[in-house]
């Protein structure tokens, strides 16, 4: 049942129930899987993609085009969707992905393919914070950590599904349904929220047209864009397209840096029109979480990189293959994200769960660094586990912080700083990798004829070993093996120091306004009194469960792999609810 909500008052909001509900959430967790797969999916794509274009120097550009676009523009939709309506950027994000999948799908050749990267990169960026911005309209807040968990499974099963997928439609298919295939779900996703998402006006949106698009702090604009697309293009080059000390690639660091301290210097400037407020960024869950997520980043993505290269090269799968066995990371990543939304919402901290996740993490990744030739599959795949849990238990709290700590008119801001510095280091920490990898392999290889750092960047990671001779070959994958051991140990050292911004969260609650308990005969007369009228801080419970049973339902049908693990949590809440909610409303700091 929905209705007008007051103009902008946080009291007053009018948040969906039922289908229509399910519905909206079903609609954006779609449109977050397509995001998060349109990431991985071209990885086993590209050979073939180079092949018919003929374009193995544009390698690089394919995922670089995508990286760009997204990471340089998050920012700004965080302050965009403040600014607008928040239904209109989302739609506007959906269609710029579609249109960049549409273009990839369609390309003769290998710039209009980099250029359809580039455009579906950037409406990716508006997807990311867009699903934060309507959960937070759509969902009361001390609810909101299970739809969070749902985000991180989500994204989990995305990983998996992005290279099987792209690996079976340019097997059996063809490479362009890679791209094809966003558009029909996009256009599910583009219907549903077009006919049913109704966010209530803000004081925000009901300004000039003028007033607003001197919010959007065009100077700011203007210094973070080039600074992070400089910033990245030497990331991604350093060490490998050009050496470290060639001159263009420290003339983009050197511009990078500087674009960025004037960026910062910006928001110092006219903080009333930042584009990252400083009174946002210096609150202390907001800097903890983002430092969090930039370290999060960081491991992440070097391990979902590097494990692949280690279980094709040292023990000699194929790449399909060590995809699969990824599962036994990802799979618990789904398992801990929903989980711990679970349960975070029955007790109301968020902050307990991140510091196990982050824990959790550095153990596991700990253990991987002690992977050696002819590792057991007990050990790869219970070391992946350890990490698993930890990543998802740890990965949404950041994000959960953001919504518990500022008010609802900045969390999209707070959410877009948190996916930009995850997407940030990820590129950083991928160059730093390869960087790390290369070194490492020079070095240790240094003593096996024809071996050089030319004929390392030359050739691809499985082919290597097949260059060296026999004689040198146990030898050779020894050496390699402990130089991705290296990489892993970069790893490492990120998911250590996530621990002190775990350590820094305050510890709030999702359910610091939610009101006392009532007889069954008191609440049932308010309830008939207030019947269509539900805010975040006065939530009636009957309401809820209606709402919550719909949501779910629909939630799983996104990826059945969730689906048990999301009805065992959803029985046991509801079963438990009566019994234990006095408890969770009378824990203390």
């Amino acid at each position: 049942m929905d209705g007008k909500a007051g103009k902008g008052k946080d009291d007053d909001i009018v948040y969906p129930s039922g289908l229509k509900l399910a519905l909206i959430v079903m609609s954006i967790f779609i449109g977050m899987f397509l995001v998060s797969l349109d990431r991985l999916i071209v990885s086993t794509a590209i050979p073939q993609i180079t092949n018919e274009f003929n374009s193995a120097d544009d390698i690089g550009w394919y995922g670089t085009a995508y990286l760009l676009t997204s990471c340089a523009f998050q920012l700004m939709f965080g302050k965009l969707y403040k600014v607008f309506s928040i239904k209109t950027i989302f739609l506007t994000s959906i269609l710029l992905f579609e249109a960049g999948s549409a273009v990839c799908g369609a390309a003769p050749n290998s710039v209009t393919f980099i250029l359809g990267r580039a455009i579906a990169g950037l409406g990716s960026g508006g997807v990311l914070s867009g699903v934060m911005a309507v959960i937070v309209y759509s969902v009361p807040l001390h609810k909101r950590p299970k739809y969070q968990g749902f985000f991180g499974a989500v994204f989990g099963i995305a990983s998996v599904a992005g290279p099987l997928v792209g690996g079976a439609f340019t097997t059996h298919v063809t490479w362009r349904w890679c791209f094809y295939l966003n558009l029909p779900l996009g256009g599910v996703v583009m219907a549903i929220v077009f006919f049913l998402l109704q966010i209530p006006d803000r004081p925000s949106t009901q300004i000039p047209l003028k007033d607003k698009l001197q919010q959007l702090n065009a100077l700011g604009m203007l210094a973070i864009l080039p600074g992070v697309i400089c910033l990245c293009l030497a990331l991604q080059w350093g060490g490998t397209t050009y050496a470290w000390s060639d001159g263009r690639v420290i003339a983009l660091l050197v511009l990078g840096l500087v674009f960025l301290v004037v960026f910062a210097l910006i928001q110092v400037w006219k903080p009333e029109q930042a584009t990252m407020p400083p009174r946002i960024f210096i609150q202390r869950s907001i800097a903890s979480g983002f430092w969090v997520s930039c370290c999060t980043g960081a491991h992440m993505t070097m391990l979902l990189y590097y494990l692949p290269i280690w279980f094709q090269a040292i023990d000699g799968v194929s790449a399909v293959d060590s995809g699969i066995y990824l599962l036994a990371m990802l799979m618990p990543v789904v398992v801990a994200s929903i989980a711990g939304g679970g349960l975070t919402t029955r007790i109301g901290y968020y902050a307990p769960f991140l510091i196990l996740g982050v824990c959790l993490s550095a153990v596991g990744a700990g253990l991987l660094t002690t992977l050696e030739v002819g590792a057991s599959a007990g050990k790869w795949i219970g070391f992946q586990i350890v990490y698993g849990f930890g990543l998802g238990f740890s990965t949404q709290a950041p994000n959960m912080a953001a919504q518990t700590v500022l008010p609802r008119e900045d969390v999209t801001i707070g959410a877009s700083l948190m996916f930009f510095g995850q997407q940030l280091f990820g590129a950083v920490f991928i160059s730093v990798g390869q960087n790390v990898l290369d070194n490492q392999l020079t070095n240790r290889l240094a003593g096996i004829p024809g071996i050089s750092r030319q004929v390392l960047e030359s050739t691809g990671a499985t082919e290597l070993l097949n260059l060296i001779p026999a004689k040198y070959h146990a030898t050779a994958l020894g050496a390699y093996n402990d130089s991705l051991r290296m990489c892993f140990q970069v790893a490492l050292i990120m998911a250590c120091l996530s621990i002190l911004g775990a350590l820094g969260m305050e510890w709030r609650t999702v359910k610091k306004n939610l009101p006392p308990k009532k007889p069954d005969g008191e609440r049932a007369a308010e309830e008939g009194k207030g019947e269509g009228c539900s805010s975040e801080n006065e939530a009636q419970e009957t309401d809820e469960k209606d709402r919550d049973g719909g949501a779910a339902t629909a939630v799983s049908t996104v990826s059945t792999a969730a689906t048990r693990t999301v009805s065992h949590t959803e029985e046991m809440t509801e079963q438990k609810t009566e019994t234990g909610k006095a408890e969770a409303k009378g824990i203390t700091v």
